[in-house]
């Protein structure tokens, strides 16, 4: 089932029908959801009720997906002045103008002889009355859904500057029972938590799901062999393999921003310590030697350095070192307990997990230890993960008497939404833009 979901999307992305304009209109990444675009989504136009119905389909998860973002405002279809009768027809500005819209999205849902749908789109700048950009794409009638997201990637693109993350996927671990025998199981599903679907059976507990940044890989903790182990998990071939035969614990495994090798901790004797394996050679290296535990790590997206949470200073705290292990230095120096650090894909920040005065927080920090911000507060928020563009973190919450459940926030700190999942859910990881 995995195969088919990756390996069927056949997609064509005909050609660009407008050179990128220079937008008059453009969305400041910077500014949350303090000032959102007013756009309008118009539902995509189709030959017959079939195509109609698809095309009414694709506008709602564009809109949905510029909700979430903050960044935009979606305009009522109620407001509408112009009814759009032919992609073809340039639309009337003027009546866009109107009701305010800065943006204009408009489609057409066309069937092929051969069984599948074509899908055309145009994003208009009603400011400069003309045309931003706009694509074909052609696929099996079934992947309407995955076309809506590229859609959306293209126009928050267009719009912000800035690559979209719509067209990815989370894992994440599903957690249902009572919380004295809790079934743990892998889950993946789209970012808006559509196609929800389980990657393990519910025979074994798994943690720590982490994604890889460059392939359809992932890496996870599971017991189904008796003691904890770490595994590699491949969605393109729905293989999966143990990481290593450990004398101890492997846990907190993570890919290098390559996919080529993955650091992990290893428990050596009641003792925490972090190595890299290269996936190739399964040759390891030792980055880490000191009594106190030392877990979490991650990589800088270059690859050069990674961050790691230890308790050599007294308590938990942030350190980063050089990919080899040397130069390990500390980075945090605030109030509370430092865990589950994460490096930005843009590199420029260190999201964290902070515990203090009975209270859970999600932050981040750049890589010197400077600049902490908190995003994020409650009884319980853990585990960040960022989106592949690097300015949406989702991390789990759980309030008091309640399961945990996943939640996202922007680097504002503000469009603070949960997403919506079939169970409680916790540790969730972002994969890259599909391929």
């Amino acid at each position: 089932m995995i195969r088919k979901i990756f390996a069927a999307f056949a997609v064509v992305i005909a050609a660009a029908l407008a050179a990128p304009a220079h937008a008059q209109v453009r969305v400041s990444v910077e500014e949350g959801h303090l000032n959102p675009m007013p756009i309008a989504v118009v539902d995509f136009l189709g030959a017959n009720p079939a195509a109609q119905q698809v095309g009414r389909d694709v506008a709602g998860v564009i809109r949905a997906n510029l909700d979430r973002s903050g960044l935009f405002r979606p305009i009522s279809s109620n407001a509408f002045i112009e009814r759009i009768g032919a992609l073809e027809v340039p639309p009337r500005f003027a009546d866009w103008k109107i009701i305010d819209a800065q943006g204009l999205v408009v489609g057409q849902v066309t069937p092929l002889p051969d069984g599948r749908i074509r899908i055309d789109f145009r994003l208009y700048d009603v400011f400069a009355e003309q045309q931003m950009t706009g694509f074909t794409y052609t696929t099996t009638p079934d992947n309407w859904r995955r076309i809506a997201h590229r859609i959306s990637d293209q126009i928050y693109e267009q719009l912000t500057g800035e690559r979209g993350y719509f067209d990815t996927r989370i894992v994440f671990v599903s957690e249902t029972g009572p919380r004295t025998r809790r079934v743990k199981r892998l889950m993946i599903m789209d970012q808006d938590g559509a196609n929800p679907f389980f990657l393990t059976s519910p025979d074994a507990m798994v943690l720590t799901p982490r994604f890889s940044p460059s392939t359809q890989m992932i890496t996870y903790m599971s017991f189904e062999t008796g003691a904890p182990r770490v595994f590699l998990y491949n969605l393109e071939t729905n293989r999966r393999e143990v990481l290593g035969d450990f004398p101890g614990m492997t846990f907190s495994p993570r890919f290098s921003p390559n996919g080529r090798s993955i650091v992990f901790t290893l428990d050596m004797n009641g003792n925490s310590e972090i190595f890299s394996m290269d996936l190739a050679t399964r040759s390891r290296q030792r980055l880490t030697n000191n009594a106190s535990i030392d877990t979490s790590p991650s990589y800088s997206p270059d690859g050069a350095q990674i961050v790691f949470t230890s308790d050599r200073g007294g308590s938990p705290q942030l350190y980063v070192m050089n990919a080899d292990g040397s130069g390990q230095r500390r980075i945090s120096f605030g109030a509370g307990r430092y865990s589950t650090p994460v490096w930005s894909p843009r590199g420029d920040l260190i999201a964290f997990t902070r515990e203090g005065g009975g209270r859970f927080a999600i932050g981040v920090m750049r890589p010197d230890g400077s600049g902490e911000r908190i995003l994020t507060e409650s009884y319980l928020d853990e585990a960040p993960t960022w989106s592949p563009n690097g300015r949406v973190i989702m991390f789990f919450r759980e309030s008091r008497g309640a399961g945990p459940r996943l939640w996202s926030v922007d680097l504002t700190g503000r469009n603070l939404r949960e997403i919506p999942t079939q169970t409680d859910a916790s540790d969730p990881a972002w994969s890259p833009l599909l391929p």
